[in-house]
């Protein structure tokens, strides 16, 4: 596998909190931001599918927006029990 280097800026605070987790973590800064890049890429992927799953099922339920923050309210309270 390939890799390309590429530039990309921070600013002071959210650089200076990269380095210090990527040193408490006896790795590289290239090491965590990748990691932080693949992690952030399979949330996202995970969350449209499950939002084009919902969309299409909600369609077919002829459910509202309201019906499902109510059963995602009705899921988290049955699952702090």
């Amino acid at each position: 596998m390939s890799t390309v280097t590429v530039n990309i800026s921070f600013q002071d605070r959210l650089l200076a909190d990269i380095d210090r987790i990527a040193q408490r973590e006896s790795r590289s800064r290239s090491e965590l931001l990748r990691e932080a890049a693949r992690i952030y890429i399979e949330r996202k992927e995970r969350w449209n599918q499950i939002f084009s799953e919902a969309s299409i099922t909600s369609g077919e339920l002829a459910l509202t927006e309201k019906d499902v923050l109510d059963e995602i309210s009705q899921y988290r309270r049955e699952k702090r029990k």
